[in-house]
């Protein structure tokens, strides 16, 4: 069975976004073996400097790095990513768990991104959107879009 893993930085504080997560989380337990991490968010002091900022960012990315699983693929969600349709993201996930191993790791980044460290070791980037959306609500998307892929693989309905 695929292993799905989701490195996240910060907590869900919204009840709805919660219950959404719940809701995706419980239906692809079908599908996959998922487990979710959050990572507190370092504190950013009031008006920090560039460099401040920096600091921030890479302590997050270095919690994240410990705790990638060995052998994982890691998949960074980031605007610079490449954006695939619903039916290219399946065929991605598939393919992945069908060439590479049995563990995807995605990783959502804090309020300040993701660190050019994680980022570089990465094996691939993906992005959602030009847009920026909340983390909260990225989560719920991503999970959806998961759920979405398999649904898709196993040539299953869903709504378009």
């Amino acid at each position: 069975m695929l292993h799905i893993n989701i490195i996240c930085v910060g907590k869900i504080k919204e009840k709805f976004f919660r219950d959404a997560i719940d809701e995706y989380s419980k239906r692809l337990n079908k599908y996959c073996s998922l487990n979710v991490t959050e990572l507190p968010d370092e504190k950013i002091p009031n008006n920090a400097s560039d460099k401040e900022l920096l600091i921030v960012k890479e302590k997050e990315g270095e919690n994240i790095l410990n705790n990638i699983k060995k052998d994982s693929y890691v998949v960074c969600l980031d605007l610079k990513g490449k954006q695939f349709t619903s039916e290219e993201f399946s065929e991605k996930i598939n393919n992945i768990s069908i060439n590479y191993n049995s563990s995807i790791t995605f990783i959502i980044g804090g309020s300040l991104g993701i660190s050019c460290k994680v980022l570089n070791n990465a094996n691939e980037l993906i992005s959602f959107s030009k847009m920026t959306f909340p983390h909260q609500l990225f989560r719920v998307f991503l999970l959806e879009q998961i759920y979405r892929a398999f649904k898709i693989i196993n040539n299953e309905t869903y709504h378009k």
